[in-house]
């Protein structure tokens, strides 16, 4: 089994995306954005602040 899931992926431009990543073993979630050159991964959060998490 993979660590990771790949849940949904969006193209905003021709060098732009962003996908939602889930760790199958403790269930947070993560957005990764790729843009260019550059590229950013952080947890989702939900209004209190906490990781959002899939079960």
């Amino acid at each position: 089994m993979n660590r990771f899931e790949f849940k949904k992926s969006e193209r905003e431009s021709f060098m732009t995306d962003a996908t939602i990543i889930v760790d199958t073993k403790t269930g947070v979630n993560y957005l990764f954005v790729r843009s260019g050159y550059g590229a950013g991964l952080t947890p989702l959060l939900d209004a209190d602040g906490k990781p959002i998490v899939s079960r």
